[in-house]
């Protein structure tokens, strides 16, 4: 439950985040939702830490381990910037995410918290249930017993199928999954994947940012 609640909340605000707009007119921007759901899901990460022993006994991760992170985020990065149209993407691509105001100008409290958002929350709440819940489950059900040196090829492929299919990328996003869950299996320290994905999400907004790619995010 602990490594489910915060994605499931996560999920289930994004879903509701039209709905919720229409109830706040008048009273908030509808895009500090986003602010909102993540801040919500940092605090019961926050609340659940003790339990995360993939995390808090956790060994400090090499120079090596740290570099190949590096490496991996950055790859993912340039395949999600290449794989963002025709048949690598389900449905229409929206609008994403603009932190502009009405001259033009990016509203930066608005931007910094969208990349706080993506850079730091949604890598640990996604590693968290994808790799360390998930994929390890799919090796073994009783999965807080698996170590992830141990996990086989199918959870990793399943997982990472699953974890595509989340995106509107999904050919990006079964990719990312494959990487990060190699990352874990080859490591044995979630905080491996954790910073590969932020630094995927965190190149990610900083290229948004910087081109005016919103529907990125």
């Amino acid at each position: 439950m602990a490594r489910a609640l915060p994605f499931a909340v996560f999920i289930g605000l994004m879903a509701a985040e039209s709905w919720l707009a229409a109830q706040l007119t008048g009273v908030i921007d509808p895009r500090w939702l986003y602010g909102i759901r993540a801040a919500l899901v940092a605090g019961l990460l926050f609340v659940f830490l003790p339990s995360f022993m993939e995390l808090t006994s956790a060994r400090r991760p090499s120079i090596r381990e740290v570099g190949l992170a590096l490496a991996a985020g950055l790859f993912v990065l340039a395949v999600w910037l290449l794989l963002d149209s025709g048949i690598f993407v389900l449905g229409q691509s929206g609008s994403g995410f603009d932190p502009r105001t009405a001259d033009g100008s990016i509203d930066w409290s608005l931007a910094l918290m969208r990349l706080a958002g993506a850079a730091l929350v949604v890598p640990l709440m996604e590693e968290l249930f994808w790799r360390s819940l998930v994929m390890r489950w799919l090796e073994d059900a009783d999965f807080l017993t698996v170590n992830p040196v141990r996990v086989g090829l199918r959870a990793v492929l399943l997982s990472s199928i699953v974890f595509g299919l989340e995106h509107s990328q999904w050919a990006a996003g079964m990719l990312a999954g494959l990487v990060y869950g190699w990352l874990y299996v080859r490591s044995g320290n979630l905080w491996v994947p954790v910073a590969a994905h932020a630094v995927t999400n965190a190149g990610l907004g900083i290229w948004v940012l910087a081109t005016g790619a919103w529907y990125f995010w």
